[in-house]
């Protein structure tokens, strides 16, 4: 009997004229959580099986392989975002085209090629997750009231497909899941330490292009239009003026102030910039998705998903309801749940592996900023880390897929010619990366400072 989320195909278009098989084991749905009233809290989820297991083969035939393959859970951050934009537009077996017909189509780089992949639409009020009231929605105020949701719904994920409970799990995530990554996985952590619910395997976080240091990343956002040419010294300077005052709000501990300011300071420095794309500042406007709104907003679509017809599927960047009740986390620095993550052991042994990679032409929370944090984060606990060989990821006669540095259980990449979205710009390099980090292959290349250089 097949589960009641399985999904076999979905509509292939925005007008329901045919149908797209997925030819892997799929499923969607929404878990039911608890809420404070009476209304029942509802995390939307689409998993894609790895294509290393067959559909056809039942899972009792496949368990062995169906456990070891690694469970990779993918989160957009917003605050807001659906992580469905993630699966359509970045690294998911799916996407679509921008335009009327809207075409829905099976990808070639998915990261499912070795791997079970699993989206959740999260913090309550992001995409499909809403309450049975919408217009009474719990919105989390902090990471760790979203870190304990979150475990919860993994535990009702894992109740309904317990096959998929022994995997090696690795959750990642971009841009404001900087912060929901790690306090997710802390929260994991602290509850295998508890023996409660389900024990989940975690292995380690990744994540791309982080929201982890506020000021910090506030501060090199400026440095960086300016380098490239966006503003005039003039301009920085007034810009520099207005980033004082946010740095004076967050130290003394005014959050919410130092929120609304901060976005008007990212405000003023696009405007100042002629509106330029933060997410990627070669260009004037960043990933489209109006189309795949429309498609999600189908009702064929959510019958497939198994979510409630009419329900309306949202999706906002740093706006909007999430990210109000957000307002004292978005300024909040996070680094420490990074080095909590890196610290931990077991007889000697690091617990968790941690990856963090940028894509060099992004404004927002590129490279500086995560090199700059990974700097402070290592200086005491592995002053080493600081001189470790920066390794030219390359393949001749190709060019450099990146730029690698390895020590221990940290790993840190920058990508070039790539925005905020390293999957969408860098697909088939950003798989690669990610499956040498998870099974531990070597990035092959140079050492420009080695002996043979």
């Amino acid at each position: 009997m097949d589960p009641d989320d399985l999904v076999t195909s979905i509509p292939a278009n925005l007008l329901d004229t045919k149908s797209l098989e997925l030819g892997i084991r799929s499923y969607a749905g929404r878990v039911q959580l608890d809420g404070t009233g009476t209304a029942k809290n509802n995390l939307f989820y689409w998993f894609f099986e790895s294509q290393t297991c067959s559909p056809h083969v039942p899972v009792a035939d496949q368990q062995d392989l169906i456990s070891a393959t690694p469970l990779v859970i993918w989160l957009n951050g917003g605050p807001g975002a659906s992580s469905l934009i993630g699966l359509f537009l970045e690294n998911g077996p799916l996407t679509i085209t921008e335009d009327t017909v809207g075409t829905v189509s099976l990808t070639t780089t998915s990261w499912n090629q070795e791997a079970h992949l699993l989206y959740w639409d999260q913090p309550l009020g992001a995409g499909y997750s809403h309450s049975d009231d919408p217009k009474h929605d719990e919105y989390v105020e902090d990471e760790a009231e979203l870190g304990h949701m979150f475990w919860q719904a993994l535990q009702k994920f894992f109740q309904l497909h317990p096959e998929y409970a022994q995997c090696p799990l690795y959750v990642c995530g971009e841009s404001y899941a900087g912060k929901y990554v790690p306090a997710i996985a802390l929260e994991i952590d602290k509850q295998n330490g508890r023996k409660a619910g389900q024990h989940i395997d975690l292995r380690g976080i990744a994540v791309g292009n982080g929201w982890i240091t506020p000021e910090l990343s506030l501060g090199l956002m400026i440095d960086y239009v300016y380098t490239t040419g966006f503003i005039g010294l003039g301009q920085r300077e007034e810009l520099l003026r207005d980033y004082a005052k946010v740095q004076a709000e967050i130290k003394e501990g005014s959050l919410a102030e130092a929120t609304k300011d901060g976005n008007a300071l990212v405000d003023k420095t696009l405007a100042y910039g002629g509106k330029f794309d933060i997410y990627d500042v070669r260009g004037w406007k960043g990933l489209p998705w109006e189309t795949l709104k429309a498609y999600l907003n189908t009702d064929p679509v959510r019958k497939a998903l198994h979510v409630p017809l009419g329900l309306e599927w949202t999706c906002e960047d740093n706006s909007g309801p999430v990210a109000d009740a957000l307002v004292e986390d978005n300024m909040a620095d996070a680094s420490d749940k990074y080095g909590a993550l890196i610290d931990k052991s077991d007889g000697g042994a690091k617990r968790y592996k941690v990856l963090l990679y940028t894509g060099n032409f992004d404004t927002a929370c590129g490279f500086r900023s995560t090199e700059e944090i990974l700097d402070r984060l290592m200086r005491d606990r592995d002053p080493e880390w600081h001189g470790a060989p920066r390794l030219i990821w390359q393949q001749p006669p190709g060019d450099p897929k990146g730029f690698v540095r390895q020590r221990g259980n940290l790993t840190q990449v920058s990508i070039p010619d790539s925005g905020h979205e390293v999957p969408a710009y860098q697909p088939e390099t950003c798989r690669e990366m990610l499956y040498n980090w998870l099974f531990e292959r070597p990035f092959h290349g140079h050492d420009p400072q080695g002996p043979l250089a």
